[in-house]
């Protein structure tokens, strides 16, 4: 595989980034794809390790050893090829997923990882550029109507799978604008939302349709959920109307933390926080947005969506920002021989961490303080871990100033009451209850009603979101024609 002395050769290059002064003027991208020569460097150092263990690391099965060759040799139009046979969406991982085939790399047991990601932006950005991506409309029609419910990655997965093997296929989504948790939850300096836009018109062009602003069931109240829904459809029309319903909306339903002060002002979900700057960014106005400016910050949970919290604070101009996690401070560097190729826990910090920002480990929050209903101070207390417990430490109390409180701890489940509506069974997370094994994978118990992605597996990464969503794809195909030619 490209330079069989590469790894011995070459050492392992990062993305260059713009200067913290200078990106966190704006919500635009700041970090910079591979040159031809760097990606071409990068490549040379993928071993011919005999069983490649990143092709299993990455949740939709990249055939990462054929396109590190391909961009060494510099075939760039073969290499997005093969980059898109697994992976419909590569310009969304190459930029925000946490890279699981790295951890799997095989030089990664005693030396640093191919830097596969990298080379993958570095892929996706140059097809784009050189305009190797094109619509691929079907051949022939099938007459299957398909209804995707949610347009996040999972959705716009199975939708452009199944509008290339002949379905006609629509997706309904809640907002005005498609991309669900990618449009909304993702911040533009992480990913800009030009790519969600490209890729919708190659999938109109191949026969998708996007309504907006349409809720399919309820929404019950006093969801925390935004929506720009205009127009209600209920389950029962779109079973009547589809050949097949996929369920693919994200799991929005955040885990609250109710302690004494929870009711004050000031105190947010992080996702009422953070779709409000995207909105702002995409042109909209947004009368009420929850801003950080000249404000004491404090972030509840030490997950990627804290650190999205912290880089947008930092933006807004937050007078200080702490990020707060109720777990031990993971190790530096993780014992290799322990872990690999398994995803390892150690210390991970961010570009927003890098920006500016407290961090702290094994606390947990007692109480929100206020005055004239707003939130003033956040109580907190020193906790250990002992046999899977957590256990307070004593006289370790503090208070610590906070004007915005933004918690972000993860989420519980889909959001609403759309499962429910669909009658369909949960699992015990509260999540659509559907297989991966055996026969009827994603069908739920609901005849010709499936379910893919957070919708059915939680909340999880969105390379597993397009795998998911590929994956049902496949199994709807199945069922509409008797059999498929759609990869797994």
């Amino acid at each position: 595989m490209g330079k069989s002395t590469g790894f011995l050769e070459y050492q392992r290059l990062s993305e260059a980034s713009l200067p913290v002064a200078e990106r966190v003027r704006n919500y635009k991208e700041f970090v910079l794809h591979l040159s031809d020569e760097e990606a071409k460097i990068q490549g040379a150092r993928c071993m011919d390790c005999g069983i490649p263990f990143c092709n299993s690391g990455c949740p939709v099965n990249n055939i990462i050893p054929d396109f590190n060759d391909l961009v060494y040799r510099q075939d760039w139009k073969q290499a997005i090829e093969v980059l898109h046979s697994t992976n419909n969406f590569p310009e969304f991982t190459g930029r925000i997923c946490p890279a699981p085939c790295e951890a799997a790399c095989t030089l990664n047991i005693n030396s640093d990882a191919v830097g596969i990601k990298s080379i993958e932006h570095a892929i996706i950005d140059k097809a784009w550029e050189n305009g190797w991506v094109v619509p691929q409309p079907p051949a022939t029609k099938t007459g299957k109507k398909v209804a995707v419910v949610g347009s996040g990655p999972a959705g716009m997965a199975a939708a452009q799978q199944l509008a290339r093997a002949g379905h006609d296929v629509t997706v309904f989504e809640k907002n005005s604008r498609v991309g669900g948790l990618l449009r909304y939850g993702i911040p533009d300096f992480k990913m800009e939302k030009s790519h969600i836009d490209r890729r919708i018109a190659q999938m109109e062009a191949e026969g998708v349709t996007f309504r907006t602003g349409v809720q399919v069931g309820p929404l019950p109240e006093g969801s925390p959920v935004h929506s720009d829904a205009a127009t209600v459809v209920s389950p029962e029309q779109l079973k009547a109307e589809f050949d097949a319903v996929i369920l693919a909306g994200g799991a929005e339903q955040p885990r609250d933390l109710p302690v004494p002060g929870r009711e004050l002002a000031g105190v947010h979900f992080a996702m009422d926080f953070l779709p409000l700057q995207n909105r702002v960014v995409a042109g909209d106005t947004v009368p009420d947005q929850i801003m950080a400016t000249g404000k004491h910050v404090v972030v509840i949970g030490g997950g990627d969506t804290g650190s999205d919290c912290v880089g947008t604070s930092n933006r807004h101009g937050a007078a200080s920002v702490i990020q707060f996690e109720l777990m031990p401070q993971p190790p530096e560097s993780e014992n290799k021989p322990l872990v690999w190729p398994y995803w390892p826990i150690k210390l991970r910090t961010s570009s927003s961490h890098e920006e500016g920002c407290e961090r702290d480990w094994a606390i947990a929050t007692k109480e929100f303080i206020g005055e004239n209903g707003k939130v003033t101070q956040v109580k907190t207390v020193r906790v250990e871990w002992k046999d899977g417990r957590m256990q307070e430490v004593a006289g370790t109390e503090q208070l610590l100033k906070a004007d915005l409180v933004l918690l972000a701890m993860g989420f519980v489940s889909p959001a609403g009451s759309i499962i429910e509506s669909f009658g369909v069974e949960k699992d015990g997370r509260g999540n659509a209850r559907a297989t991966t094994d055996g026969e009827g994978c994603y069908a739920t118990n609901v005849p010709k009603v499936f379910a893919a992605g957070d919708m059915r597996r939680g909340q999880s990464l969105v390379v597993w979101a397009i795998r998911e969503g590929r994956q049902c794809a496949r199994e709807v195909d199945q069922f509409l024609m008797g059999s498929t030619t759609l990869p797994r």
